[in-house]
């Protein structure tokens, strides 16, 4: 007994110095910092470049896109900023239907914070709400026109429109979706001169509407360049899509940087074969703006329009995904010929097989391919090219511009990792890493979706779900996906939402989708499913029953039926179904 309550004794007293040398300690500590923050102090009053020198409004400005079209406006009214049919109207008149617009928007009592949705093809009303509907301090919200009545129902409920735009061809998809939605707000139709079907649905057109503006409203800038500019949805790997929310100074810098990645020359001629739903256009609304171009309208995606405005109008820049350039380049050797001017291309959406830019530069067009996601205001990354890889010959050329690329100018990081330590993977070609992003070009985040966006945001990185390699030159090339994402035709297309849908057939037991390379469309859905016991039912059967339950192009191409692989722990082994995939490539 005494010899533990000696050892006891002993135990105690050097707890009680440990606690003294750790109160000592943390007070010298305390000295110290506060020592050095008195210091820091002292330095910043005698740092005289801190001295007189605040920001106000002579000196800062929050940077917002909203300043191209005021200058360009001023600078080059007369000279032409859009062409749609026999609509051509120059900077002056565009800028002038903005301010009205912008206006009318603000009289109906739309302002800062509040969302206008807008449901149109590429024509003049959807390039002058990218600039209307920030004037008036709200926040624009183009849906994509290839979208089901659910998913245009779920967007305008979560994104709490107050204002509805829609062009009068998709008229009877938005009637169903208004029909599932509790409340009312302003329906706004759009009838385009150049379209004559489908029907009227709103309360007023888009012409009335406009006449109710001030021509010359007095518009203010944002009182902060971090304020939402735009809200942009994306499908997720959870099937509902998530709302990415754009800032004023990430849409600016990232237009400068378009024209920067691209070498654009003033005044340049735009083809608008990219949906302007698309990350707004990848931003070139406000491209174009900025380089006082013009503004050539495209409603449907066509080779042979596409061909006759490049001739017509003299268009020598259009982007697109690799299916619009695969398009071309199968196109009737009639329709390409007589292209006696340089046409420059920028190509993202999917990897594009080097075959597909080969076929393009063949044509005497110039491909640019960049990369990016609608987190990252489209284009971030490029393939930014180097003067001797020109002596190379076409095939390797194109092998070269097939890679994803460097940091675009305005992206302040890129790195290629692994996604657990992101700790950079070596550039040597081979390992394998997640593909991350940080600075301006990078969402505000993700629409009344925290938990998603501190997840996105990982150790001060955006982490995209992309996996590359990272090549001895920084140039970085994606392998793989870490999401089950599939990109058919530049669309993203979640696989759990076919999933569900599939699950929601009655004869169905299991159901898993993965990618499947496509002839025309890059990638299609390739369904995998296991019937219910004794239950017969044919794979057209299952390709109908999901295109009656969700947008067409979101269906599956092909359906495999069978006993789904599983792991130890009951998950499906998609990894082994992506092999079976990757052995059959879908035409029809």
């Amino acid at each position: 007994m005494g010899g533990k309550s000696a050892q006891g004794c002993i135990f105690a007293s050097t707890k009680f110095m440990q606690r003294k040398h750790k109160r000592k300690l943390l007070k010298i500590i305390g000295h110290t910092v506060e020592n050095l923050l008195r210091n820091l102090a002292l330095l910043d009053n005698n740092n005289a470049y801190k001295k007189h020198l605040d920001k106000k409004s002579a000196n800062f400005t929050a940077l917002s896109p909203l300043t191209f079209i005021d200058r360009t406006a001023k600078v080059y009214p007369n000279h032409t900023a859009v062409v749609h049919g026999n609509i051509r109207r120059n900077w002056a008149e565009t800028y002038q239907r903005c301010q009205q617009m912008a206006s009318a928007l603000s009289k109906y009592g739309i302002g800062v914070g509040d969302t206008v949705s807008l449901i149109a093809p590429n024509i003049p009303e959807h390039f002058e709400l990218h600039f209307a509907v920030p004037m008036c301090g709200a926040v624009l919200n183009s849906i994509n026109t290839r979208l089901d009545s659910e998913s245009f129902a779920f967007i305008l409920e979560h994104a709490e429109a107050k204002v509805l735009f829609v062009d009068k061809e998709f008229s009877g998809m938005v009637t169903k979706a208004l029909d599932m939605l509790p409340n009312d707000f302003l329906v706004i139709d759009i009838d385009d001169v150049n379209w004559q079907d489908g029907e009227l649905i709103g309360s007023t057109d888009y012409e009335a509407f406009l006449e109710t503006g001030d021509q010359h409203y007095n518009w203010q800038p944002p009182s902060d360049e971090w304020d939402a500019i735009s809200l942009n949805y994306t499908s997720g790997t959870t099937g509902d899509p998530k709302g990415v929310v754009y800032h004023h100074r990430g849409a600016y810098l990232n237009a400068v940087s378009n024209a920067m990645s691209w070498g654009m020359q003033q005044h340049p001629v735009y083809l608008w074969t990219l949906p302007m739903f698309h990350c707004n256009g990848w931003c070139f609304p406000w491209t174009v703006a900025l380089m006082a171009g013009v503004n050539v309208c495209l409603r449907h995606v066509q080779a042979d329009a596409i061909f006759d405005l490049i001739k017509s109008e003299e268009v020598n820049y259009f982007c697109g995904a690799p299916i619009v350039l695969n398009m071309l380049n199968l196109a009737d050797s009639s329709l390409k010929s007589g292209i006696e001017h340089k046409v420059k291309v920028m190509t993202a959406g999917a990897p594009p097989p080097a075959q597909v830019i080969e076929g393009m530069e063949a044509l005497g067009f110039e491909v640019t391919h960049v990369y990016g996601l609608t987190e990252t205001y489209g284009p971030s990354v490029v393939c930014a090219w180097h003067d001797d890889w020109s002596k190379q010959s076409p095939k390797n050329q194109a092998r070269l511009k097939s890679r994803q690329g460097v940091r675009a100018p305005m992206l302040d990081g890129l790195m290629v990792a692994d996604p657990d330590t992101l700790i950079p993977i070596p550039q040597d070609g081979k390992t394998i890493g997640e593909i991350f992003m940080q600075g301006n070009l990078v969402m505000k985040g993700y629409l009344k979706n925290p938990k998603t966006t501190e997840k996105a945001f990982k150790g001060g990185w955006f982490q995209s779900g992309d996996l590359a390699v990272w090549h001895p030159d920084g140039y970085i090339e994606i392998k793989d996906r870490s999401k089950d994402i599939i990109i058919s035709g530049g669309e993203n297309i979640s696989s759990i939402e076919i999933e569900d849908v599939l699950y929601r057939h009655p004869l169905v037991q299991e159901a898993a989708v993965v990618a499947m390379k496509h002839e025309k469309w890059g990638e299609t859905p390739c369904a995998f499913v296991t019937l219910k016991l004794a239950e017969t039912c044919t794979e057209q059967d299952l390709i109908d029953f999901c295109r009656a339950h969700m947008a067409h192009f979101k269906a599956p191409t092909r359906v495999v039926f069978g006993e789904l692989p599983k792991t130890s722990t009951g998950k499906t082994r998609k990894f082994e179904l992506r092999e079976i995939a990757d052995n059959n490539t879908a035409s029809e």
